[in-house]
């Protein structure tokens, strides 16, 4: 697996990619199955992934079994692209999240010499209260790289 992370030039996005040695088809299939989605992302999700379905499931990761993870599906491009919204970092069970904005979670892919690079972008982090923006952004970027490794198993050896 290679992985790099892209410089950021801002504290709005973190930008992730790797080259996973899988077909792009199967690349795909883990990213907007989602019970395969769950299987390496930690999630247990209820449903099936639509362009403005609203997804939930409850985080299957120690220490965070407590949250519920919500999502919006935003679109659905097969084989190339697959977007979602969501509350980042959104894992105390005494705050109502519901009235921040979310961030833009994107799963872009590209077949290059045999392997599926994929790119994860997550944007909108500025938009946060500033009393929680910069946690959910450090949170996350760690999130995004143990992720990353997460699905290179899981597509490789799975």
């Amino acid at each position: 697996m290679t992985t790099m992370d892209l410089e950021k030039t801002s504290t709005d996005r973190i930008e992730k990619r790797v080259a996973l040695r899988a077909p792009q088809s199967r690349v795909w299939r883990a990213i907007t199955n989602a019970d395969e989605f769950g299987a390496w992302f930690g999630v247990k999700l209820e449903g099936t992934f639509a362009e403005g379905a609203a997804m939930r499931g409850r985080i299957t990761h120690p220490r965070y079994e407590h949250v519920t993870m919500e999502m919006l599906v935003e679109r659905i491009q097969p084989e190339f692209l697959f977007s979602y919204r969501w509350h980042p970092y959104a894992v105390d069970a005494g705050v109502d999240y519901t009235a921040e904005p979310t961030t833009l979670v994107e799963f872009r892919l590209d077949e290059v010499g045999g392997e599926t690079i994929l790119t994860i972008v997550e944007s909108g982090f500025d938009r946060l209260p500033a009393s929680r923006r910069a946690e959910a952004f450090r949170m996350n970027d760690g999130g995004w790289t143990s992720q990353l490794k997460s699905i290179e198993r899981y597509v490789t050896n799975g």
